[in-house]
């Protein structure tokens, strides 16, 4: 049975950091394209950052560019999101989400965690 559960989000003040944490079992892990989604209140789903099953590719979008990593120890089938820099705007419940045979992103057919609320105050 596979499991994906995220951990490390919580509440920081404009300009702090958090860093995310994402552990999959069920599944050879780095056998999976990893991502990191968001979604406000009211708001659509967000794709926020992607990392290849070895690590050596990655996507980011506009509104992280710069102030968010994403990285990956397939050691310890965990995925890890560093968020710097932290804005009001990136308030959400934060996705981790694991899938096979794609080349860089997952999608909505992937194995997706329960996640994390993400609170940045002004």
């Amino acid at each position: 049975q596979v499991q994906v559960v995220e951990s490390g989000g919580g509440l920081v003040q404009a300009g702090g950091s958090l860093r995310l944490s994402c552990t999959a079992s069920g599944l050879t892990f780095d056998d999976y394209a990893m991502g990191w989604f968001r979604q406000a209140p009211g708001k659509e789903r967000e794709k926020v950052a992607c990392i290849r099953r070895s690590g050596d590719s990655t996507y980011y979008a506009d509104s992280v560019k710069g102030r968010f990593t994403i990285s990956r120890d397939n050691s310890k089938n965990t995925l890890y999101l560093q968020m710097n820099s932290l804005r009001p705007e990136d308030t959400a419940m934060y996705y981790c989400v694991a899938e096979r045979f794609v080349f860089l992103c997952p999608t909505t057919s992937g194995y997706w965690g329960q996640g994390t609320q993400v609170t940045v105050s002004s």
